[in-house]
């Protein structure tokens, strides 16, 4: 797998707590040099990076990040706000305590929710799996495919683990035709990409790929 197919299925992500406006930028102009699916960043920039980088540029922003506990009424109005903002793509975080609880109702009605304030954009489904059993986890595929949501994905990268070659295998087994998979969180080399990509994920939430590439 060439390196160029690796760069365009990657989100190119800066979501710190410390991130500033003028990382934002860099990471733009990164992307934008380097032909990424996108970035995603957090929502207070989106507004700005899509004035910035222009149209070009897809601009993917999370909703509910990273704790995916706050109301279903407060992820609805984060995705409309970011939507309007110039946002392109949408990932959101479930409820995971809902879910552990056997509410998978509850989850599967905030997933609609959110995917019809999306509209035509994309949304992805944050499943958070280190925190998941393999049950859940097969649920969850069931739940996203079921949901309308085009994407679901492994990991915030800020909870106990990212991404696992046997996560992503899961879901490509599980997942329905209509939905994609993200391998997010701790992929750390062009090798694991290719690989997680080769397992079935057609995109990579990662901040390091793009830095590898520019290294040389």
């Amino acid at each position: 797998m060439d390196v160029e197919k690796i760069l365009a299925a990657c989100d190119h992500t800066l979501l710190l707590q410390t991130a500033t406006l003028d990382e934002i930028k860099a990471l733009c102009d990164d992307a934008l040099k380097y032909k990424t699916a996108s970035v995603c960043i957090p929502p207070c920039y989106v507004k700005e990076a899509h004035e910035y980088a222009g149209p070009e540029l897809k601009i993917c922003t999370v909703i509910g990040f990273p704790n995916g506990n706050m109301t279903t009424a407060a992820k609805v109005f984060e995705t409309k706000e970011a939507l309007e903002n110039g946002a392109d793509e949408i990932d959101m975080v479930i409820n995971v305590g809902r879910l552990k609880a056997g509410d998978k109702e509850s989850v599967l009605s905030e997933i609609k929710q959110i995917k019809a304030a999306c509209g035509e954009h994309v949304l992805k489904v944050i499943i958070e799996t280190c925190l998941l059993t393999k049950e859940e986890k097969i649920a969850m595929c069931e739940i996203v495919t079921e949901s309308g949501a085009d994407f679901i994905k492994t990991s915030t990268g800020f909870s106990t683990g990212g991404a696992t070659f046997e996560d992503v295998a899961l879901m490509a087994e599980h997942v329905g035709k209509n939905v994609k998979i993200k391998a997010a969180g701790g992929i750390s080399s062009l090798e694991d990409a290719e690989k997680f990509m080769e397992l079935g994920a057609s995109r990579l939430g990662t901040s390091r790929i793009v830095k590898i590439v520019k290294q040389g």
